[in-house]
């Protein structure tokens, strides 16, 4: 055995150095893709039947064959350098991303424990249901009507106060598991007997996709709500200082977020396995996807509040109450909560193109600050929930809510919610 191994990798007589060379290639190589495999494994970011997981099984595919091909070294060579392109574009796109060069790690395939999406012609993205999700491994359940929840019995709400609450990822709830998001201790909280507390977030939705919420796919179940209970600013907040904004973001929000959340069809979670592929499908919707790209963010230069986001941003807000108020839905909102104490530095997240993250404090509170005008002004109920509220433990990022912070959160605005959405139910 001993011998065919060293005639395998070319270290018997007579010598054949480049099977040696090759096999040490692949072995630099493994020890590299493995020692990332153990990292994200050790950190809980590596899981089975994940995109993540299928990428690195076909790295290890490509570098198995290539010791056991030894003996050609011509088709050796070929598999390395695939491999080797794979793991340039897989690592290096997500160590930029990492260094805070590049605003996603494109091409570095995910491990898919959130919801996932597909095209919709107005939302741009919408949610998948969870029985035809394209992965099996999810941390929240999205219901027959694309939100995410438990099915609900229409007879079941028609006998309760219904509580449609809108907002962003942080709304979604993208770190809870089931049971412990803060719409669900809402709804605990104010009595699962007269209150349904229904979830409509949606990962990176502005008050631009609220609009259309509010307008056409409010109802849940058949049924409209009798509150609506909206949670924003942050994702309004990544249209700061954007030169030539457009009133509907649509030229860079809207747009980035069919490529942010893998809602094109040519794309997603199946190509992300290899990133040349992903690369390659990329190129083709350049060419030929009727939906374009957006084009590169240009700042207006400027620092600070920004009066045409705020323009469109109190715009929207008084579209939605206007909204609600001709159907006699009560209409409350919450002012975005941040984790401080990651925000001391002067780098920019990706997600935030022209806002510093030592800015950030400040211009959600500018942000928040508006919503209380305008919910004041309109006649709404405004909800700030105390910064000191929550530690800096009860977050998992910048805004994203830990089961803890879900919880606590839930029991500051629970009060509020109750006085203004527990009166009498109005006439369906």
């Amino acid at each position: 055995m001993n011998s065919f191994i060293l005639d395998h990798i070319g270290l018997s007589s007579p010598r054949h150095f480049e099977r040696t060379l090759a096999v040490l290639v692949a072995c630099v190589l493994a020890v590299v893709v493995g020692s990332v495999a153990l990292r994200l494994t050790m950190k809980g970011e590596f899981h089975f039947d994940s995109p993540r997981f299928w990428y690195f099984t076909y790295l290890g595919f490509l570098l198995v064959l290539a010791v056991v091909l030894a003996r050609r070294p011509k088709l050796t060579m070929v598999l390395l350098s695939l491999a080797t392109l794979e793991i340039g574009l897989g690592f290096g796109t997500a160590l930029l991303y990492k260094l805070r060069l590049s605003s996603s790690d494109t091409l570095f395939a995910r491990d898919y424990v959130r919801p996932h999406y597909d095209w919709h012609p107005l939302l741009q993205v919408r949610q998948v249901p969870s029985a035809v999700a394209r992965s099996t491994r999810e941390v929240a359940y999205v219901n027959a009507e694309r939100r995410r929840g438990r099915e609900r019995d229409p007879n079941e709400l028609k006998s309760k106060t219904v509580i449609a609450l809108i907002g962003g990822s942080t709304t979604l709830d993208i770190l809870s598991r089931e049971g412990e998001t803060w719409a669900e201790h809402l709804e605990r909280l104010l009595g699962p007997d007269r209150f349904a507390v229904i979830n409509h977030g949606v990962s990176g939705y502005t008050t631009s996709e609220h609009v259309i919420q509010t307008a056409f796919y409010q109802d849940s179940f058949g049924v409209p709500p009798n509150c609506a209970v909206y949670y924003i600013g942050w994702n309004d907040l990544r249209n700061a200082h954007v030169r030539d904004l457009d009133p509907a973001y649509a030229s860079n929000h809207l747009v980035g977020q069919i490529d942010a959340l893998d809602a094109r069809r040519i794309n997603g979670p199946a190509l992300s396995v290899s990133p040349l592929l992903s690369f390659v499908a990329k190129l083709a919707i350049l060419a030929f996807d009727t939906v374009r790209p957006p084009a590169p963010l240009r700042s207006d230069g400027a620092k600070g509040p920004d009066p045409a986001l705020e323009k469109i941003y109190a715009r929207n807000i008084a579209t939605i109450s206007a909204i609600n108020r001709e159907r006699g839905i009560r209409t409350v909102w919450i002012g975005q909560l941040m984790n401080k104490a990651s925000l001391k530095d002067d780098q920019m997240e990706g997600w935030l193109p022209f806002v510093r993250d030592s800015e950030i404090p400040v211009m959600m509170a500018w942000l928040n600050g508006i919503v209380e005008r305008e919910a004041e002004r309109l006649g709404d109920v405004f909800i700030q929930v105390p910064a000191d509220a929550l530690l800096p433990q009860d977050f998992g990022d910048v805004g994203h809510f830990r089961a803890s912070g879900s919880r606590k959160f839930a029991e500051q605005v629970a009060p509020a919610v109750d006085r203004a959405c527990g009166g009498p139910r109005p006439a369906r």
